[in-house]
């Protein structure tokens, strides 16, 4: 089994829709899907998550894909399980209530600039249990995705590519090491629009091959971002 996750391409932080590809976001992934044809690959399945930014990631690999010459892709299946978790919900929820205040009004002066330290921050704190409100904790997300991941190895023998969000790479790739929470959250700030993570099955779960890779972007610098 030969299983390739991907983080969607850039969103459009800062704007009233966040869930909505950038143009910047819609060239990393016609990029990928370049790479992927230029570089033999082939898919079984393709599944998403539910996200608008998914489906857009899909659609712009896709049209890469075939530009260069591979095959149609599969429809893509669509997978909640997948979904990345409510940030909204996390973020607002910690800045409502943050004791460091500092963080919340330096992420609302210097925008996406200061967004690092307000996610660690927000993160931690809904990690502790810390962000009542939430819709999901961080446990109910962790078991969600981990659901999601015992579907993904359970189809053996096939080839699939998965767009997802970099939460959901994160928990998976935690697990697949046993690590503890927080190396999550280093994973979650890793992890770079359209970077490939490679995933393989083994008994109990899934293994991890590598991850956060930007081949299809080594000659375009300019195109790597997180937000």
């Amino acid at each position: 089994m030969s299983l390739l996750l991907v983080r969607h391409g850039q969103a459009s932080a800062g704007s009233d829709n966040y869930d909505c590809l950038s143009e910047r976001g819609v060239e990393q992934c016609r990029r990928l899907g370049r790479w992927l044809a230029a570089t033999g690959h082939a898919f079984d399945g393709v599944l998403v998550g539910g996200m608008q930014r998914h489906a857009q990631s899909a659609e712009a690999l896709a049209s890469g894909y075939e530009a260069q010459g591979g095959a149609a892709l599969p429809a893509a299946e669509l997978d909640r399980g997948l979904d990345e978790f409510d940030h909204h919900a996390v973020f607002h929820g910690y800045a409502r209530n943050a004791a460091d205040q500092d963080i919340v009004r330096r992420a609302a002066i210097d925008g996406i600039a200061a967004l690092g330290p307000l996610i660690q921050a927000a993160l931690g704190a809904w990690i502790a249990g810390e962000i009542a409100d939430a819709p999901e904790s961080w446990e109910g997300f962790g078991a969600r995705v981990a659901a999601a991941g015992q579907r993904l190895s359970g189809r053996r023998g096939q080839r699939l590519l998965v767009m997802t969000s970099g939460g959901v790479i994160a928990r998976l790739a935690q697990a697949a090491l046993g690590a503890p929470d927080r190396v999550a959250v280093d994973f979650s700030m890793a992890l770079r629009n359209s970077g490939l993570s490679e995933f393989h099955a083994r008994e109990g779960g899934l293994a991890l091959g590598s991850f956060n890779a930007l081949p299809h972007l080594h000659d375009a610098r300019e195109l790597w971002t997180y937000y």
